[in-house]
């Protein structure tokens, strides 16, 4: 389904302050299921002290760059940069070549869109072409016959539900980069990691930008540790499917799409039901594009009979 795709407005999740400020109550009363991000998020380890006094030492970065080399199977050519979030790099990338016509199938992400405007860039295919695999907020996955560019960005910000779907068989491409995102799949979003994979050249250009030490010396460890966890992975992957899998049997809307973090449905109505949802304190998603999309994503352990009575009143 392709809709017309502003860039030049904020539209994210999370923007839970002003849901209070319209709605009522106190921010720690609320359910957030505005954003995609893992309810129960990887444990937290106990930290040495000279994690937090130390400036990050290198074998901390390696060996964070080691396990996303592993995690991820990354190939042979493709560099890894850790960075302080995703967003950062959507923010750097568009720099990193001279502005020209900018493909971005939407409706999707808008940060990518505002980033590139920003740079210059005009709407258009040519000169690159940024995919978000799976899309956000429909959850279309791309082939690679699809992500054909000069200059190529895949977001796979939520891709490590299905990391079947991946494309970062095409990092090692000449003007390809990958993103991927910590906060979503792992549920640490507040960590602030995310990674660049792809082409050494661009890489040495977004580092560059991002300065020394980008990364904390907390985001280091816990990054290394998870990433490593393959067992905590498949888990969470199984666990994500059965909870995707309960919150679209609670909600009485048919399923446009989505990932296992989030739910795309279409409603008659996607402003009222939002309204209908806020009053028991419970945020959701909706976008300027569609008035009939409302986003979920999945309520955390202790949240759910709230979000089914909630959801009752929506269908009254």
């Amino acid at each position: 389904m392709t809709l017309p795709y502003h860039h030049d407005a904020p539209d994210h999740g999370g923007d839970i302050d002003a849901a209070v400020a319209r709605f009522g109550g106190v921010r720690e009363g609320w359910i957030d299921l505005s954003t995609g991000i893992n309810p129960q998020p990887y444990p937290l380890p106990d930290f040495a002290p000279d994690v937090w006094a130390a400036l990050p030492d290198r074998a901390a970065e390696m060996a964070l760059q080691t396990a996303a080399r592993r995690f991820w199977r990354v190939p042979e050519g493709a560099g890894v940069l850790a960075a302080p979030g995703a967003s950062a790099l959507i923010a750097q990338l568009p720099h990193l070549v001279p502005p020209g016509r900018v493909a971005i199938p939407g409706p999707t992400y808008n940060e990518h869109g505002r980033a590139f405007a920003a740079a210059g860039w005009r709407l258009g295919a040519g000169d690159a072409l940024v995919l978000v695999n799976p899309n956000n907020p429909d959850g279309r996955v791309w082939a690679v016959a699809e992500a054909e560019a000069p200059f190529c960005i895949i977001d796979e910000s939520f891709c490590d539900v299905g990391p079947d779907a991946s494309l970062i068989s095409l990092a090692a491409r000449p003007g390809t980069v990958v993103l991927k995102s910590f906060g979503k799949f792992w549920g640490l979003a507040g960590l602030r990691l995310g990674f660049a994979i792809g082409d050494p050249a661009l890489l040495a250009g977004l580092a560059a930008r991002l300065g020394p030490w980008p990364v904390s010396g907390p985001a280091l460890v816990v990054g290394a540790l998870a990433l490593a966890d393959e067992g905590w992975a498949a888990a969470t992957r199984a666990r994500l499917d059965v909870d995707a899998a309960r919150l679209d049997a609670l909600v009485p809307a048919a399923l446009v799409g989505g990932t296992p973090l989030f739910r795309l449905y279409d409603t008659p109505d996607a402003a009222r039901w939002q309204a209908a949802l806020a009053r028991h304190h419970v945020w959701s998603r909706v976008f300027p594009y569609s008035a009939r999309w409302l986003r979920l994503g999945l309520p955390g352990t202790g949240q759910w009979d709230r979000v089914a009575a909630a959801l009752r009143e929506v269908n009254a």
